[in-house]
């Protein structure tokens, strides 16, 4: 890992915040942190792009769930504009491995890509 780029740090930092309940909560704070061309494929199997993803996570009703515990994130810069994440979670008894592609803009360093497949402990 290169741990010491500021721009793996950069993407961290972002992955982390979208992992926080209260951002997840707020439209507006995922929204800054999602490219305009932001999609996923779920662990649940589903595709999801931007504006759906925004719209689930404001809508969801388990709040007072567990939260999400990453583990294991490690990334590296596959380009001057481009990091690759890759880490686990675990949320509510069930785990996934995860892989992000974050990509620099103007804006900042914006989610692009995101992937989720469970697995079993």
């Amino acid at each position: 890992m290169t741990d010491r780029d500021p721009a793996v740090a950069a993407a961290v930092r972002g992955e982390l915040r979208l992992l926080d309940p209260e951002v997840r909560a707020s439209p507006e704070l995922v929204g800054a942190l999602l490219h305009p061309e932001f999609h996923e494929f779920g662990a649940s199997g589903r595709h999801w792009d931007r504006v759906s993803i925004i719209a689930a996570l404001a809508g969801a009703t388990d709040r007072e769930a567990a939260p999400i515990v990453a583990s294991g994130m490690k990334g590296v810069r596959l380009a001057p504009d481009v990091v690759h994440l890759t880490f686990e979670t675990e949320h509510n008894g069930s785990r996934a491995h995860r892989s992000s592609l974050w990509r620099h803009t103007s804006g900042g360093w914006l989610l692009y890509f995101h992937q989720a497949t469970p697995f079993a402990p």
